[in-house]
């Protein structure tokens, strides 16, 4: 615990790895305040953040929401002259490869130029630390053998990674051109509670607890690495503690599996018959494995993720098993129409 008066202005903050953080460091740093812009777009749930809207909750002067456009200039100035920031960390993005696949527009909005209005914003207003939330994407695809360092040449294969990559060289640009004090933060697949039931567990956590099918790409064999969500807050929040100005973390889980291996993991732990996996039609440009050398941030600031999968897939299970309003809510709204059009060959959808 660091019991440092700090004020931070977290983008993207309803978000799944955003709102994970706010409980996670406020939890841990008594006297921070965290101010919450957050556009809440269709993955950016204000109900993630419940708890904190209650008067009682011992968080709830300490957290300050505003709804807001990132790439809006306007907006993002008034927040710097209201709340007087130390510091910003941009979860904010757009961030599914299968949307972003349909349309880029969104991605190159929010996620290259929101990033620019956040870094403007906070070079006038003399931001004591900026930390860019990004992604191990950027890198590209790996072959059967290797990890991506920090140093690795950005390689993205689809217009979100695209994006990302983007907005993490005009970061770098910043630093560079301006000496504004950032850093980059890139990690691999994060799961746990709060994540939108489009990417791959949460979706198929809760298709297989309605029976379902679990729509599963090419021969399910892609690498990810895997990361529980804490562990990725707890490095974040070391960085922004102890990490150096204008460099690049890895944050990884140390735990490849393949797509196929996650999705009976998840239905052997729900007592649910594997034949509700139907393999569909390959994605274009679907990056074939991941992983993470992260042997940078265990040397320079001693972080190691805590969670084995095991743990963490069983946290994660729990949480969606006992928070099912949370996600019934989502997938009985507008998503269900997006994903009745996105895999209506698994479906029998009218």
């Amino acid at each position: 615990m660091v019991d440092v008066k700090m004020r931070i202005l977290v983008a993207g903050g309803s978000g799944f790895i955003g709102s994970n953080f706010i409980y996670y460091y406020l939890k841990r740093n008594p006297r921070a305040e965290i101010i919450n812009i957050d556009k809440l777009t269709y993955a950016g749930n204000l109900d993630n953040l419940t708890p904190l809207f209650n008067k009682s909750h011992p968080y709830n002067k300490r957290h300050f929401f505003i709804k807001g456009d990132i790439a809006t200039n306007k907006k993002v100035e008034e927040i710097f002259k209201t709340f007087k920031p130390d510091c910003v960390i941009n979860f904010a993005a757009e961030s599914h490869v299968d949307r972003s696949i349909q349309n880029s527009k969104l991605f190159i909005k929010t996620n290259i130029q929101g990033t620019q209005v956040l870094l403007d914003a906070s070079r006038r207003n003399e931001i004591s630390k900026f930390i860019q939330i990004s992604t191990d994407e950027v890198y590209g695809t790996l072959g059967p053998k290797g990890k991506f360092r920090e140093n690795h040449p950005l390689l993205p294969n689809s217009p979100y990674s695209a994006s990302k990559a983007g907005a993490d060289l005009l970061v770098r640009s910043y630093y560079e051109t301006y000496k504004l004090p950032v850093i980059i933060t890139r990690s691999s697949n994060n799961y746990g509670p709060y994540q939108f039931p489009e990417k791959l567990i949460p979706l198929f956590i809760t298709n297989a607890v309605y029976d379902w099918p679990l729509p599963l790409y090419g021969d399910g064999m892609n690498v990810r690495d895997w990361l529980y969500v804490e562990d990725n807050c707890e490095a974040i929040s070391l960085i922004l503690e102890k990490g150096k100005e204008g460099e690049i973390y890895n944050i990884g889980g140390k735990c490849e599996k393949t797509n196929l291996e996650i999705t009976i993991t998840i239905l052997k732990h729900l007592k649910k018959p594997e034949t509700l996996i139907k393999f569909v039609k390959d994605r274009p440009g679907h990056d074939r494995r991941y992983a993470l050398d992260i042997n940078k941030i265990g040397n320079e600031l001693g972080w190691q993720p805590k969670f084995s999968f095991e743990t963490g897939i069983k946290k994660t299970l729990e949480w969606y098993l006992k928070n099912r309003s949370w996600w019934e809510k989502i997938k009985s709204g507008k998503y269900l129409t997006y994903y009745k059009k996105f895999y209506k060959e698994v479906h029998n959808f009218v």
